[in-house]
């Protein structure tokens, strides 16, 4: 059998998952200022809308992380010889084909485990690549990218994490995140990191402010899973989306803006929030990073920056760490 798909959420039962995501909603939205998990963005529409950015002409993100993985995928392939990728957060795994195509090139890669809090995206790509990649074995897992202790292993892996995902945990998240990147790896593993560069305020800023409004959909795109989930009652038209990036703090704050006084209720969570016009609640965060800074964070989670790859514009970068040093010379 070459594609399995296994549950592993932190709630083993639809009902005790909702009320998971009731107390996490209700802790956010009672604290100043508001705040929900950017994880609930990706329901099935929200996974579309995101698939619908990475294609648009002011989210360079994405093209610029190809752009490295085309050039530089078969020597990561070669240099890590993985017998499985283990992708966090996968979605629907499309630039990682590319890793794949050189994994299976390099005649070392066997499993693929794409993980992800969205079965859809999951089991989307359980069901298609073992036909792109005819011989490969595919065992997706839904989870959360945070849990990857409940990643299953299949021998010495490459652990990716790409997209500048990662830019969306503050600093202390981070620093717990890698530690635990660092306590899943052996020594002969890798982890393949992908982050977003420090850059122009103008380019940043037109990423997350797109001119279709795809991003402001995602960001609205919450309030309808929260009123669908939670029973709640949020005016999806209520509200706009708000971007900035912050140079003082190196990353991009998104926010739910109230465009009007008005009175919310949320069944599930026992809460009745009273929101005045202007009033923000922040979705999500995107930091960006500069290889200094992101060399000491993978070293102080005990990691090692062992490679630095970036498009020709050095807009983004692919960092190649190990759980040892590793002579350069091989």
């Amino acid at each position: 059998m070459q594609a399995t798909v296994e549950q592993l959420a932190v709630a083993d039962d639809e009902r005790g998952m909702r009320q998971a995501m009731a107390e996490e909603v209700r802790r956010g939205l009672v604290r100043r200022p508001r705040y929900v998990a950017s994880k609930y963005l990706y329901d099935a529409r929200g996974c579309q809308l995101f698939d619908q950015i990475t294609r648009l002409p002011e989210y360079y993100l994405t093209r610029a992380e190809t752009e490295i993985l085309k050039e530089q995928g078969d020597d990561i392939a070669l240099r890590t010889l993985p017998k499985a990728i283990i992708e966090l957060g996968a979605g629907y795994s499309t630039k990682t084909r590319l890793l794949i195509a050189s994994g299976m090139g390099a005649g070392s890669l066997e499993y693929f485990v794409p993980t992800d809090i969205s079965r859809t995206a999951v089991e989307t790509v359980a069901h298609v690549l073992p036909r792109e990649f005819p011989g490969l074995r595919v065992h997706g897992v839904v989870v959360e990218f945070e849990d990857v202790a409940e990643v299953p292993r299949f021998g010495r892996q490459l652990v990716l994490f790409l997209g500048s995902t990662i830019g969306n945990l503050n600093g202390k998240a981070r620093a717990q995140f890698l530690r635990r990147i660092r306590r899943m790896m052996h020594a002969d593993d890798w982890f393949l990191l992908g982050v977003d560069l420090v850059k122009d305020k103008r380019v940043i800023d037109a990423a997350y402010n797109d001119s279709q409004g795809v991003t402001a959909q995602f960001t609205n795109n919450l309030l309808r899973v929260l009123n669908r989930e939670l029973d709640a009652d949020f005016d999806p038209f209520g509200f706009s989306h708000v971007a900035a990036y912050h140079p003082g703090r190196r990353r991009v704050e998104i926010y739910l803006r109230s465009l009007m006084q008005q009175t919310v209720r949320i069944p599930a969570c026992d809460l009745r929030i009273d929101f005045t016009r202007g009033e923000l609640v922040q979705t999500e965060i995107s930091v960006k990073f500069e290889r200094k800074s992101l060399t000491r964070e993978l070293r102080a989670a005990g990691l090692h920056l062992q490679e630095w790859f970036t498009d020709p514009a050095e807009r983004f970068a692919l960092a190649l760490a190990s759980p040892v040093f590793v002579s350069a010379a091989r």
